[in-house]
């Protein structure tokens, strides 16, 4: 299972995983539910408290991860195939342009 802390403007809004059965789940924190029920990180999925869950990458995850020369050059370098979309998710979109980025979690991090 690999997860990552998803920020939105720099604040902790939730956290996406990747199961060991190859599912991906977002849910969004409860205390950035609370705080900030209409700042959603897109708007194919608005803040709740139910997570998302989908047999492949979210399509706006997916659209954070580079593309053309850029993801050849990342993939390279991190020795990570084209096709781990979490993996290049988790090693490329940690200071991604716009207003969201995910930080890879380690389990020894206790998170």
């Amino acid at each position: 299972m690999r997860r990552g802390k998803v920020y939105y403007k720099d604040r902790p809004a939730g956290t996406i995983t990747e199961t060991d059965e190859g599912e991906f789940v977002f849910q969004y924190d409860v205390g950035y539910i609370e705080k900030y029920p209409s700042d959603f990180i897109s708007f194919t999925m608005p803040v709740r408290r139910a997570p998302y869950t989908e047999k492949r990458l979210f399509p706006f995850f997916e659209g954070l991860i580079p593309e053309g020369w850029l993801l050849d050059i990342a993939s390279t370098s991190w020795k990570i195939n084209p096709n781990d979309r979490m993996g290049l998710l988790l090693a490329c979109c940690q200071n991604c342009i716009g207003a969201v980025s995910v930080v890879p979690i380690h389990e020894e991090d206790g998170a």
